[in-house]
Formats: structure tokens, sequence, C-alpha cells
């Protein structure tokens, strides 16, 4: 059901909490060992193909609160912290995309998947692109959603940093809030509950300086040596679906659609009034799009 506020068309079935949302859907929560990072992570659905949720930059698998429950009728469902993220251990020391890989594929062994979908937002979706160049035989279909890794845009990095930063420094509610209303294209769409997920978060002693560590890839030269090139992109033997939005603060959508055309078997869709976070914003069209993608639809 939608309805349209001002010109804008907005989601408005009754939402359960972040947690309720997964209802009588059978799920744990579990420390994981990968890599040597203690990892949080939630696991549902009992699919003979397994589904890796991968957040953004600063996020938790909460992001995908709205999603896991429709998705793990049909798979098991992965959603993870990663190195520094989340409750997984803090980092002492820059991350960067090789390490968020290796990570990844120490994760898949932790849970004896050999092939997995990978389903990644924002920095998500730029591990999932690196994910596949490294390893390639490991991926079943991919799911790129807002992603990162293709773009340096100097404001964009700034805003990141900035607003990320200032909402560990200082983990107020505010100061928390803004920072999600970044990610929407519709400020009432960051409950109060997604506030208080994140400050929790956010206050965890020492997560300060993991942010900065997370950070790195807002650095110039950094971010530089870890783009994701259009040859990894070509590379690509995995169907792959890119979504971008209408109102995605990163950057255009001609950014999406350019990496789903130098990829080979890659497909292109919009969703309509929705930030940097369609599966939340509008999580049915989200689900509905990507669970057809990955019973090989279009």
């Amino acid at each position: 059901m939608s309805a349209v506020i001002g010109d804008l068309n907005v989601q408005t079935r009754p939402r359960a909490t972040a947690w309720g949302e997964l209802g009588a859907v059978a799920h744990r929560v579990e420390y994981v060992d990968a890599a040597g990072w203690r990892t949080r992570c939630l696991v549902a659905g009992e699919g003979a193909e397994t589904v890796f949720l991968l957040p953004g930059t600063g996020g938790h698998l909460e992001a995908y609160s709205r999603n896991i429950a429709d998705f793990a009728r049909r798979y098991r469902v992965v959603a993870y912290d990663y190195p520094g993220h989340g409750y997984t251990t803090p980092t002492d020391h820059d991350l960067e995309l090789p390490e968020y890989v290796e990570h990844l594929a120490a994760l898949m062994d932790a849970f004896g998947v050999d092939r997995a979908h990978l389903n990644g937002e924002s920095l998500g979706g730029w591990v999932a692109v690196k994910f596949a160049a490294a390893h390639p035989e490991r991926v079943g279909r991919l799911v790129l959603n807002t992603p990162g890794g293709t773009m340096a845009r100097p404001e964009v990095m700034a805003r990141i940093r900035e607003l990320s930063q200032a909402a560990v420094d200082d983990p107020s509610r505010e100061r928390v809030r803004s920072r999600l209303e970044w990610l929407m294209a519709h400020p009432e769409s960051v409950t109060e509950e997604l506030v208080d997920i994140r400050q929790g978060i956010y206050a965890q002693p020492g997560f300060a300086d993991s942010m900065r560590h997370i950070l790195c890839l807002q650095d110039p030269e950094i971010r530089a040596r870890n783009l994701i090139t259009d040859e990894e992109l070509q590379g690509i033997s995995a169907p792959t679906l890119v979504v971008w939005t209408s109102d995605d603060p990163s950057g255009p959508a001609g950014a999406g659609l350019h990496m789903a055309e130098q990829i080979p078997q890659g497909r292109f869709e919009l969703i309509e009034d929705a930030g940097h976070w369609p599966q939340w914003e509008q999580w049915e069209r989200f689900n509905g799009l990507v669970l057809g993608f990955l019973e090989g639809e279009g």
C-alpha cells in the first residue's frame, strides 16, 4: 500500500519493529570467528542456497531487517557486521577492500558455503564486486544496491566523513539521526527504533577510533587505489542486478547504469522514491525485484 505525501509516493503498510519483522521466521544471532574477527551474524531460513547480505559504511545487519523474512522463505540468509562495524570486533587499523574480501571468504568458509549469492548495499556492493573479481567460482548471483566503489566525489566523501565521525564522537540522538536521514529520500523513514539501534552501536567504547579507520576509504588517495575498474566489471561472470534510486545522495543513476552496461550479464533497475536505502524505504518493491532476479527472472 502507498500514500501520496505532497508529490512523494511512500510505502505506508504498517511495520513491526526491526526485530519484530522476523516474526515467526526461525533465526539466530551468533558470533563467528572469520579471519580473526569475532563477527556478529544473523542467520535465517533453511534454503539449499545461501544469500549473504552486506551493509554499507558504518552500517550493521539491521539495515536489512525489512528484507530478511521474505528472503528466508526461499534461501538461507546470512546478514553480518563487517570488521570494525556493528558489534563485530572494532578495528585498530585502516580497512581497505582486500581485507573486507578476505573476511567474507573466511566467513563463507566458517558457514561451510562454497558458493553464495551476494546482496550488497553501498560499501557492500563494492565488496561484492571485488569478491566476485577475486573469487568468481564462489558467486552465484550478484545484487548491487546503490553500490559504492566507482565514484570519488569530494563533496559526497566529505559529507560521509563529517556525518559519520560526528555521530560516533558524540552519539547523541540528533547526530545519529542526521547520519541516518542523509541516507533517506524521506526523513520520516528513520524510525526512533533505528536511531536507538545505531546509537547503541556508535556509543560503544572505542567505536569512534574504529570509525576513523573505517572512513579511510573517504580519503582520496586510499579510495583511488581501491576503486572498481571497468576491467573488473567486464570480468564479472555472475548474473548481476544493479539497483539505483531516484534520490540517491551518493551519485546519479547514470553511475549504476554504467556498471550494469559494463557487466556481461548486467541488468539495471531504478527504484523511485528512495534514497540510499531502497531496501528500507521501498522494501516491497526491493524484495520482489531481488527475489525475482535470484530466481532467474529477467
